[in-house]
């Protein structure tokens, strides 16, 4: 792996790096050694005391591979790159919701901040999840019988709190190479690009700038990304349970993540893997190296997009990670918390031992990228499963002793088998109710003995994979679109009136609903008979109601939005002409709740907040003026009140009112 010998840096931009700017898309650059006597050192960060020294020892552990690797020459160099997930130490804890209150789903979000009041203050406040922090590892193994242990190490790491895989993959297979030729110079360089770069928007395509480069990637939607602040900057169209018509635009995250090359030798079990994430169940993923290790666990969390993946995943997970002492403690018989941990270390086989859902995948040769095409058709039902697909001949193998007898040491071994032999495998007991959908899989394409045609193909691949998947997702969360449907104001009704709630939820009442209903066509002819334990497993597991409440809380922001439109196009004098005396009375209170509510977010909220203000000021005395005069009198009492109204003397609908000192309203 080496840099484009067409990739030029400007100098000049060395000291021109805008930290603030930075931040938007960096935590931190870090270079790291592995020292024979010390063991991991961080060399340099930039910017300084980005991390805590507890931070700085987790990601320090993370950057390297378990172990040097072995299919190498006595002198030459092995480059690879891959991400890990940490947790942030200065991050607040997560909020541990149990399953028992998913009946009170409207209860929590109406205790939340108004919605109104969350939707403005929008625009001053960060929208990414900062508990967690994602590192990119540009990692270089140089083999040299010179050197002490034979050869050393080092790693170059990007940190940001975004998991933008498409992003950073590139730009370290640029800032790599570079600081291996220029040293420490690299860093300076990358970050004044990079902080020159514009606000990262999710869900947009962006061109960026590096060198004499430019990278042009999509950066996942926002209804992927956690947020800190309890603000989505999802858009209405994220509300529809509707396929999308344009897929190269990511509806989730890792969607440049190698899904076919990953799970090739295990394409029949994909379905079932989908129903284990949908429910969040916990999973040990192992494989030979942190590459296909940390491929493999963004493949998966790719699977159920659009859905908000909840769960947390650690994409290289190390016995140094604090999480591990924890997992380590479990007494025998409690549950596993709901995680995806990618390892690539086999002691985790005996440490975890008791983890329910165990994949196996990748290959130990030093080409990792090819797999095996033979098919392996294994009989169901058993907890060991690694059926192939054989793309090549687009069939099954039919049953054979010998395949049983293979399928019956897998089980008897169990995943322990793995320490003698790397092998393609699923150990699980779950049951899945998605059937695999054998039209998908005779559409693959077999690449051939060509890696530049394997390549081509892959991609071809992906796309009809992460599309079924897709579609599997949307049509399963359907059923729930009722609940997100945001009410707009009717002919008949004001627009200065608080809106109507939107539908309440109860976990029972729907299941009840949706069995008398049915799941509709497209699930009905994938989905074996008890397809309604896979919703009541949804409704109980860890991804449901942080999705559901994100859903709610934007469904609420666009019904918001509407209203607030609807208020500006309004005209008053219409809108008051059929109304009774009390009717007027209730639209000067609500006119006048909005208006305070508008005037406390100047300069912090929406760019029309100005304009909405002044149309809510006119409307305000077009209403106080059809009022009778002992109801203006008592309204003026309050001097605020008696502010608003003095305001905005020009208006041309409003007839003339004057204060006088003692609160009675003469009229000219």
């Amino acid at each position: 792996m080496s840099r484009s010998p067409s990739f030029s840096v400007k100098p000049e931009l060395a000291s021109e790096v805008d930290e603030k700017s930075l931040q938007q898309w960096v935590v931190a650059f870090c270079i790291i050694r592995f020292d024979l006597e010390q063991g991991q050192l961080i060399e340099e960060c930039y910017p300084p005391g980005a991390l805590t020294q507890s931070e700085e020892l987790e990601v320090s552990f993370s950057s390297f591979p378990d172990s040097v690797s072995q299919n190498h020459n006595r002198s030459s160099i092995h480059d690879c790159i891959f991400f890990f997930r940490i947790k942030r130490h200065k991050a607040p804890d997560i909020l541990n919701i149990k399953s028992s209150e998913i009946v009170e789903v409207d209860n929590k979000i109406s205790s939340q901040k108004p919605i109104g009041e969350a939707v403005q203050e929008s625009n001053c406040q960060n929208n990414y999840d900062s508990r967690f922090l994602y590192g990119f590892v540009f990692n270089r193994q140089r083999h040299d019988e010179r050197l002490k242990r034979g050869g050393e190490q080092k790693s170059v790491v990007i940190l940001s709190h975004s998991p933008y895989t498409s992003v950073f993959r590139p730009l370290l297979q640029i800032m790599g190479p570079l600081y291996f030729d220029i040293g420490n110079k690299a860093l300076n360089y990358i970050a004044a690009y990079v902080s020159k770069w514009p606000v990262p928007v999710p869900g947009q395509q962006v061109e960026l700038p590096i060198g004499n480069a430019s990278l042009k990637v999509n950066l996942p939607p926002s209804h992927s990304l956690p947020s800190d602040n309890g603000f989505f900057e999802d858009s209405a169209s994220s509300l529809a349970p509707l396929l999308p018509s344009n897929l190269s635009i990511p509806q989730g995250l890792f969607h440049d993540s190698d899904l076919f090359g990953t799970f090739r030798g295990l394409l029949m079990q994909l379905w079932k893997l989908w129903e284990l994430l949908l429910v969040g169940e916990p999973i040990l993923i192992i494989a030979p190296t942190p590459p296909q290790c940390c491929e493999a666990v963004a493949g998966l969390v790719s699977l159920v997009a659009p859905l908000l993946f909840s769960v947390d995943f650690r994409p290289y997970f190390t016995i140094h990670d604090p999480e591990f002492a924890k997992l380590n403690s479990l007494k025998e018989g409690s549950s596993f918390p709901p995680m995806i941990l990618g390892v690539t270390n086999l002691f985790f086989l005996k440490a975890l031992r008791n983890m329910p859902h165990i994949v196996s995948v990748g290959s130990p040769t030093s080409n990792s990228s090819r797999f095996t095409l033979a098919s392996k058709g294994l009989p169901g039902g058993i907890p060991c499963q690694n059926e192939g697909f054989g793309i090549q001949h687009l069939s099954f193998r039919k049953f054979t002793p010998a395949n049983f007898l293979n399928a019956v040491k897998l089980r008897r071994d169990g995943p322990l088998c793995l320490m003698t032999e790397h092998k393609e495998a699923v150990w699980t007991n779950y049951a899945a109710v998605t059937k695999p959908d054998t039209s998908i899989l005779n559409r693959l394409i077999d690449a051939g003995l060509s890696p530049r045609v394997e390549e081509s193909m892959s991609v071809v691949n992906n796309d009809i994979l992460r599309r079924h998947f897709l579609e599997l997702t949307t049509n399963f969360l359907a059923p729930f679109g009722p609940y997100f449907r945001a009410n707009t104001p009717s002919e008949a009704s004001s627009p200065f009136a608080d809106p109507p709630p939107l539908p309440s939820f109860n976990a029972e009442e729907f299941l009840s609903s949706l069995s008398a209903r049915g799941p509709g066509k497209f699930l009905q002819k994938r989905m074996r008979s008890n397809w309604l334990d896979l919703y009541r497993r949804f409704l109980n597991g860890h991804n449901f109601l942080p999705w559901f409440q994100r859903k709610r809380a934007v469904a609420e922001q666009e019904q918001y939005k509407l209203w607030r439109q609807a208020r500006v196009k309004t005209n008053i004098n219409q809108l008051i002409r059929t109304m009774s005396e009390l009717e007027i009375v209730d639209s000067f209170n609500a006119i006048e709740r909005h208006l305070q509510g508008e005037m406390q977010q100047y300069g912090i909220a929406n760019e029309d907040t100005e304009a909405v203000s002044e149309k809510l000021k006119k409307d305000l005395k077009i209403v106080f003026s059809v009022l009778p005069k002992d109801m203006q009198q008592l309204l003026i009492m309050n001097p605020e009140r008696a502010s608003l109204l003095q305001e905005n003397h020009e208006c041309s609908d409003l007839p003339k009112h004057t204060l006088l000192p003692d609160g009675v309203v003469s009229s000219a």
